[in-house]
């Protein structure tokens, strides 16, 4: 089953400032090795793309970030059409200058913030998770597009897939999102079947609009489109919604929406997918990225990730550990008090290198701030080194060894 004709948007040519190559496949598994080039520099893949939300990584400049070997980082459409304003940002030279990154960056369309907002608790039911509901920010889903409240000062704003793309160009990231619904995992099949065809025709909107724009940013640097699939929890509409995104003239292929109650659901949920995405194009698995979810997706055919756990774990005083339960150590915790050894040895990141346990337990205890960015840039560094440990896991065929190595029994 496919999803309908391509309209009339012109062929769009991503030229030569962006590509994507599959250096090696993994014969046990849909895993692969690439190499994914933007305007901003090429990375390997997989890996692991930062959230710079509201074009901040809380915590952590960008230099601290590329000192920790990161590669890519995100912001949020949504956060920033709210506050500063995308005009203010172009009018600041774009993000890359606005914030001080110079490095590959994406820009997600903004649907999934106005509709985990928008629902109260389905942000945590797409991913998932269950939490008691928040008050509804969103007003109306119509074909046109999402009518909803600013979370500021309440006033009412309004997203379409024109906007969105238009509010992209003028962020002026290198990898772009279409506009889509994010269903929440409650909703039954027949609202799930009707969002995702309106998520194909908002999608196809969105080419619309970023080929009239010429692919170019308010700058005047080439950008790139993903198309989403949606579907829900249901296989039949996860092969059509593939399928849709496979024949259409997008650079990238990001599965999204809601996948599941529980991890293995969400596995499976992206499972469904991958046999009918398009083999020759990036495939970004939007808000998920704990260490287990990343050698998961990796089998799947994943070749990029994004998740917030990294920074807002260690504003709780949580570190990444390889092998320890959970793959992480709770610092604020008495046991560490007198500790002197680093927080993970063998790690050479800064803070592993300078501080001891006891020290940034005390920081934890005492409120400083100090603590958190350290912290921070612990799981960052950790997070870089396993995507580089998986892509050379892949490349001599142990990635099970390594996995046996990162993920606590």
């Amino acid at each position: 089953m496919t999803a309908g004709a391509p309209p009339a948007i012109g062929n769009l040519d991503y030229g030569a400032r962006f590509g994507f190559d599959v250096l090696h496949r993994d014969p046990a598994s849909r895993a692969r090795v690439g190499r994914l080039r933007t305007p901003h520099g090429t990375i390997e893949t997989p890996n692991f793309i930062f959230c710079a939300t509201k074009a901040s990584i809380k915590g952590v400049s960008p230099q601290q970030m590329r000192e920790a070997r990161t590669d890519i980082i995100l912001s949020n459409t949504y956060h920033l059409m709210i506050q500063p304003g995308a005009d203010v940002v172009a009018a600041l030279g774009g993000l890359h200058r606005f914030m001080g990154w110079d490095g590959p960056m994406l820009t997600d369309s903004g649907g999934f913030q106005i509709f985990s907002m928008g629902h109260g608790s389905v942000a945590d039911e797409i991913k998932g998770r269950r939490s008691q509901p928040r008050e509804r920010t969103l007003t109306r889903v119509s074909e046109k597009g999402a009518e909803f409240r600013s979370y500021l000062d309440g006033s009412k704003l309004f997203l379409s897939p024109e906007t969105s793309i238009d509010i992209q160009r003028k962020l002026g990231a290198d990898l772009v999102v279409q506009l889509d619904e994010c269903t929440p995992f409650h909703v039954d099949r027949d609202y799930t079947a009707r969002s995702m065809a309106l998520s194909h025709r908002w999608g196809d909107r969105s080419l619309a609009e970023f080929a009239r724009g010429g692919g170019m940013s308010a700058n005047g640097e080439p950008q790139a489109l993903y198309g989403i699939i949606q579907g829900g929890v249901y296989p039949d509409l996860r092969r059509e919604s593939a399928e849709y995104t496979r024949g259409r003239p997008f650079f990238g292929t990001a599965v999204g929406g809601s996948l599941g109650a529980s991890k293995e659901q969400m596995y499976e949920v992206v499972a469904m997918c991958m046999p009918y995405v398009h083999p020759d194009r990036p495939v970004h698995l939007l808000g998920i990225g704990g260490i287990a979810d990343v050698f998961a997706g990796v089998r799947l055919g994943i070749d990029t990730f994004d998740c917030v756990s990294p920074t807002r774990i260690a504003r709780h005083g949580w570190a990444l550990a390889p092998g320890a339960p959970g793959e992480r150590l709770n610092l604020r915790n008495a046991r560490f008090r007198s500790d002197p050894g680093p927080v993970e040895p063998g790690c050479d990141c800064a803070t592993c290198r300078t501080w001891s346990r006891g020290y940034l337990h005390h920081l934890l205890r005492a409120g400083e701030l100090l603590g958190p960015t350290l912290i921070s840039i612990h799981n960052v560094a950790v997070m870089n080194r396993l995507m580089r440990d998986v892509r050379a896991a892949l490349a001599d065929g142990t990635l099970d060894a390594l996995e046996a190595r990162w993920v606590a029994a």
